[in-house]
């Protein structure tokens, strides 16, 4: 299952150039630079916030885990998942859900952050998305499943688990990627906040951090270990392992189910 799923207590390439918000995208802060004390909440729902929130807006099962554990690594807080305004807040990179369901309501409220989606080919992420499926259907429903609202809301969106009658068919699935991928290009087409990427391809992970204006961390670069070729993912979260962030141990993990001034209180935004 995903990390902090529960109801506690709580082919790559760059979007051409329509919709434009911005013109280009300022460099990644330092984690100090980007978690001053006093910018722990938000004013009346739109976050003041001068540094960039990067935003992985990928289907589940594209490698969001992958994409998190490389910026973890590179120094970011990462939150995989965030279902409160303060893990909103605490973190410079958020990936999975709400983000792939939300991103046009982040992008209001966040208006200097960067957007990541993440491909796959739709012929490997089909038996993965129903595996997924598969574990988590009988803890999605509205009224009995034990997960997240934020969680189960995502799903109802996206998934329309709630509106036929076999959501995890491949006919099913199949046009819920596409028209997930249709209406995020069609929002950012023109944009130079946007990038598309694969992650099962080489150098997409240079390909990323050149985008963010990152240079790799000395230590974690294959420069370092006197190799020219790109960085790319690390391949995690494979096979029939739906787990791997929670088993994944780093000080920069921004928890799920962060409270902050408002408690565990999200956004009052409807989809």
């Amino acid at each position: 299952m995903p990390d902090n799923a529960n109801n506690s207590p709580i082919t790559t390439h760059v979007q051409p150039t329509g919709n434009a918000k911005h013109t280009g995208h300022s460099q990644i802060a330092t984690p100090d630079e980007m978690h001053p004390e006093q910018s722990s909440t938000l004013s009346s729902e739109q976050a003041s916030v001068e540094k960039q929130k990067v935003f992985i807006i990928g289907l589940p099962r594209t490698g969001t885990t992958s994409v998190s554990v490389a910026l973890l690594e590179q120094g970011l807080k990462v939150a995989h998942m965030a279902f409160t305004k303060q893990a909103f807040m605490l973190a410079d990179a958020v990936s999975d859900t709400p983000c792939f369901s939300d991103y046009q309501q982040l992008d209001l409220l966040f208006p200097e952050a960067v957007f990541v989606y993440l491909d796959r080919d739709i012929n490997t992420w089909l038996p993965s998305m129903q595996m997924l499926l598969g574990k988590m259907a009988p803890h999605l429903d509205e009224k009995t499943g034990h997960f997240h609202p934020i969680l189960k809301r995502s799903f109802r969106h996206t998934f329309a688990i709630d509106k036929v009658a076999e959501p995890a068919s491949s006919e099913h699935l199949i046009a819920c990627y596409q028209k997930h991928q249709q209406e995020v290009f069609a929002y950012f087409n023109g944009r130079e906040d946007f990038i598309s990427i694969d992650v099962s391809h080489a150098g997409s992970l240079s390909q990323l951090l050149q985008f963010l204006g990152m240079e790799a961390n000395a230590e974690n670069s294959d420069v370092a270990l006197g190799l020219s070729k790109p960085l790319s993912f690390p391949k995690l979260n494979v096979g029939r392992n739906v787990a791997s962030w929670g088993e994944y141990k780093h000080p920069n993990k921004v928890n799920t189910n962060s409270a902050g001034p408002q408690s565990r209180k999200f956004f009052d935004y409807t989809l």
